[in-house]
């Protein structure tokens, strides 16, 4: 007996309400029509509102002379020049610290991270120790306590304590050489105490070295911890591999655990990276010229506070997003590697 063949199962049209991916093409437009109405019904709410109160709102405050003074200025910047020049100020200075806060918390925190696993009981300690104390100190705590020391505790700047005609720390700041172009082509400006300032060189400021300070040393604690993470992620199997070949720690580090722990170590530190840049914002406590500090400063002269507060949005959501385009890089290239 010959069986018949069941007959082919019959495809449904891919435009049929029937088919999954149509079903989940309209219900995903509808949510984003839901959405877009949101937003619009918000933005209009919020005009009629403030319309009705009698509060301006607009952008062309952004032309208009801001009439105040920065302190610390990457560019040039003075009273009269529009509002735009003074938030890319506050956005400047805000990258000025976090990248350099990036840099010193990475290296601090790699550095504390390993010396977890040194053999010499107090230098596991002392890491251990500072991992415990930093990380669980509120910054905005240990910003102010950096403040306090750099402008309480440190000499004048006629006592600025000195390393050798190169360096000079006192309650005015860090002054440090600086590439300067003169006369005869690019040369070295050098700091020169003159009274209570310093001539040449270039100086930064009590608020700066506060904010950079506690960024740093509060990021690095939990960059110690990534890194500590990423290093036991390796099985130890590996490591006793290398040293029954006679590498030494430092090997073992650089060629075994190193490359392996960076895989596992990349994601976290890019959460790190982003909280810091964010966290940067709680410079405007120390008197730091930030974006939030800028921002504050146009709210209160121009009362425009729905813009102000979306230019801060917006910054700090395109810093996110580079850097967190940048650590997905770096993710990618260890992840190739290791394969």
């Amino acid at each position: 007996m010959i069986t018949p063949r069941p007959a082919p199962p019959r495809l449904r049209p891919v435009w049929s309400w029937r088919h999954p991916a149509t079903r989940a093409l309209v219900w995903q437009a509808l949510a984003v029509c839901a959405v877009v109405a949101a937003l619009f019904w918000l933005a209009f709410n919020t005009q009629a509102n403030m319309v009705a109160r009698g509060i301006r709102s607009g952008w062309d405050f952004l032309t208009e002379p801001a009439g105040f003074d920065i302190g610390e200025l990457p560019i040039a910047f003075d009273s009269s020049a529009p509002y735009w020049r003074a938030f890319l100020v506050g956005l400047l200075n805000t990258l000025r610290v976090s990248v350099a806060a990036i840099v010193l918390c990475t290296v601090l925190g790699v550095l504390i991270g390993i010396g977890r696993f040194s053999p010499n009981l107090p230098v596991r300690a002392v890491c251990r120790g500072y991992v415990e104390l930093f990380r669980n100190v509120p910054l905005l705590v240990q910003l102010l306590v950096w403040y306090l020391l750099l402008v309480e505790y440190l000499p004048d700047a006629t006592e600025a304590w000195r390393w050798g005609d190169i360096a000079f720390l006192s309650k005015a700041g860090l002054s440090l050489p600086y590439p300067a172009q003169g006369v005869g082509g690019w040369h070295w400006s050098m700091p020169v105490p003159d009274g209570f300032a310093m001539e040449g060189g270039a100086t930064v400021s009590p608020e700066f070295l506060a904010v950079l300070g506690g960024l740093s040393f509060y990021t690095a604690a939990f960059v110690a911890e990534v890194v500590r993470a990423g290093i036991t992620s390796v099985p130890r199997g590996q490591v006793e591999a290398a040293q029954s070949i006679g590498l030494s720690p430092g090997q073992i580090l650089r060629k075994v655990t190193g490359p392996q722990a960076l895989r596992v170590i990349v994601p976290p530190l890019t959460n790190q990276y982003l909280n810091l840049t964010k966290n940067s914002s709680l410079a405007v406590a120390v008197g730091y010229p930030d974006l939030v500090s800028i921002a504050n400063t146009s709210l209160n002269q121009t009362g425009r506070a729905l813009e102000c507060i979306a230019i801060v949005m917006a910054v700090y959501l395109c810093l996110s997003l580079a850097t967190a385009l940048v650590m997905g890089q770096l993710n990618r290239r260890a992840a190739l590697r290791e394969r």
